[in-house]
């Protein structure tokens, strides 16, 4: 595939990847790392260590999921439902549409709460189905915080 660059720089105007300064990307130009050297294992354990800082957390275990972010709605998933369980998730975009489309292949009963795309996610249905949920079937409430297609923020402090 060729790449035709104009003179000057580019400016990419979408939600990612995102615009990396130069005297970044001149930091960056260097060899690979091994992936098995003690240099990665050290960076590894310093990473995990201030990633509990940046959550101002002393409990729990941060661990890595090298994948995409659809690899690791999936991992959530799976990780803690079963199929067949219960989930209201919240249709407000192309992001959430396809998390919806993702937890119907892993054979969720999914029931989806639409909004029109713009609009943040309707949280007055939420309470009125967990209201009336006498069994507790409802396993999961997904709902996507920022959903770069439509430019919607969740509140997910008042989910």
């Amino acid at each position: 595939m060729d790449f035709a660059y104009g003179p000057g720089k580019n400016h990419l105007f979408v939600p990612g990847p995102t615009n990396i300064p130069e005297h970044v990307i001149r930091a960056m130009n260097r060899n690979n790392e091994n992936h098995r050297t003690p240099a990665i294992t050290a960076l590894t354990k310093s990473l995990l260590d201030d990633i509990t800082k940046i959550f101002k957390t002393t409990s729990g275990t941060p661990f890595l999921i090298p994948t995409t972010g659809t690899g690791a709605w999936e991992s959530a998933l799976t990780n803690t439902l079963s199929p067949g369980d219960r989930i209201v998730s919240f249709l407000i975009g192309q992001f959430s549409l396809l998390w919806i489309e993702q937890q119907k292949q892993l054979n969720f009963n999914v029931d989806v709460v639409e909004s029109d795309w713009g609009e943040s996610a309707n949280l007055d249905i939420l309470e009125s189905k967990l209201a009336s949920d006498k069994t507790h079937a409802i396993k999961a409430i997904c709902i996507v915080h920022n959903e770069t297609t439509t430019g919607v923020t969740n509140d997910l402090t008042k989910v």
